[in-house]
């Protein structure tokens, strides 16, 4: 009697597993069947994703195109040139033309330093600097275009702009307000009264139509990349 309730038992328990095992194995196949599914719903959103901002880019694309017929890109294009230098311009302005002093040459043998009598990198700088400073739109010395990239320095018996030598007399052409760049130029104590003293001869003319030349160096940055507009920013 008791083997046979043993018996039963175990049964009992066989079934129950069997039933649990039948269960958790349908379960399973479920859970896979249900897994493609629901991958397909993630990437039909992804896709709907994509496919908008596609067509974002497509309608910008559209607007700028827009833009450069419409000449707007043009202009743009054409101011860039013109700050960077590369193209020639023309406008109202000042030419600048200074020379070493008319002293003989033994006059200046009889000086302490000759070399005060000659132009030198240093006084141009300082036109150039004027210049700037009461608004030069272009400068051009010598005929080369001074830009962010030109040098403007000590070459022996010379001085070179561009990697170019010049030697005096030299022409400084700039294009502004006439009167904001004479006024800079010829202020009180300024440097046109400093090369005055050493004999230096200055002179500074106006024209409405000053032309300047294009940078006619390449312009390449090898180290320089475009960054944020503030230091941090991604």
């Amino acid at each position: 009697m008791h083997i046979e309730r043993g018996r039963l038992s175990i049964a009992c328990v066989c079934m129950v597993l069997g039933f649990m095992l039948a269960v958790q194995f349908r379960t399973t196949q479920d859970i896979k069947s249900a897994a493609p599914l629901q991958r397909v719903e993630v990437l039909t959103e992804r896709l709907q994703s994509l496919e908008s901002e596609n067509e974002d880019l497509r309608s910008e694309l559209q607007d700028l195109k827009s833009s450069a017929a419409s000449g707007n890109g043009g202009k743009l294009q054409e101011d860039m040139l013109m700050m960077s230098g590369g193209t020639a311009l023309e406008g109202p302005g000042v030419i600048i033309t200074i020379d070493d002093s008319s002293k003989g040459a033994q006059e200046l043998k009889k000086a302490d330093d000759p070399n005060l009598y000659l132009v030198h990198d240093e006084d141009l700088l300082k036109v150039v600097n004027e210049l700037r400073a009461a608004g030069a739109e272009a400068i051009s010395l010598n005929g080369q275009r001074l830009t962010a990239n030109s040098e403007i320095r000590c070459a022996g018996p010379t001085v070179s702009v561009n990697n170019v030598r010049s030697a005096p007399p030299f022409e400084i052409r700039a294009i502004g307000n006439i009167k904001d760049l004479e006024n800079a130029v010829n202020m009180r104590g300024g440097v046109a009264d400093t090369l005055k003293v050493w004999g230096i001869h200055m002179e500074l003319s106006s024209s409405e139509k000053v032309w300047i030349p294009a940078y006619k160096n390449a312009m390449r940055y090898k180290y320089a990349t475009a960054a944020a507009d503030q230091e941090g920013e991604k």
